[in-house]
């Protein structure tokens, strides 16, 4: 696999974001199961032509294992957790490098359409605050990509208004 090519072509073309540019996301096609010889020679292109934080989510089951959770962490990639999981339960969760959590809301139970209610959203909110009261160096993202029908700007108003109370007890 030799994506060198048009690596370089995408980190030159987002490279005049400097700081601003946020985690690079690289998502997996659902048929693509875990290989260690070609991930690892990925993740060193990647890490050859970008320092900033790194992203992934795959959709195979295979990547859900420990053997690819340890080599994500090698590579300082975070693994995404996805709403609804695709691939397997695990990727609910986040994984890989802790350094670094990222969420993909897409809805659910419609993916892209479903809007998340007040308690789901109140409930996230608690779940990400555990998550960075247990460690202040984490980096924490969240994506809602149900936007099919608009629900992902209101979802992301009430996650952040949740986050806010829950910090100032309200």
């Amino acid at each position: 696999m030799n994506t060198g090519g048009a690596l370089l072509e995408f980190f030159e073309a987002v490279g005049g974001l400097g700081e601003k540019l946020a985690p690079v996301l690289f998502q997996l096609p659902p048929k693509l199961a875990f290989d260690e010889g070609v991930a690892t020679e990925f993740f060193t292109t990647v890490w050859e032509l970008h320092l900033g934080a790194v992203v992934l989510e795959p959709r195979h089951a295979s990547w859900f294992t420990p053997a690819a959770d340890r080599l994500l962490r090698s590579f300082k990639i975070a693994r995404v957790a996805a709403d609804p999981p695709k691939g397997s339960e695990s990727a609910a969760q986040p994984g890989g490098w802790p350094g670094l959590r990222y969420w993909r809301l897409h809805g659910s139970p419609r993916t892209y359409y479903s809007d998340y209610d007040e308690a789901c959203l109140q409930a996230f909110a608690k779940r990400l605050q555990s998550q960075q009261d247990s460690s202040g160096e984490k980096e924490i993202w969240v994506i809602f990509d149900n936007t099919a029908l608009g629900n992902a700007t209101g979802n992301a108003i009430r996650l952040e208004d949740a986050l806010r109370r829950s910090k100032t007890g309200r």
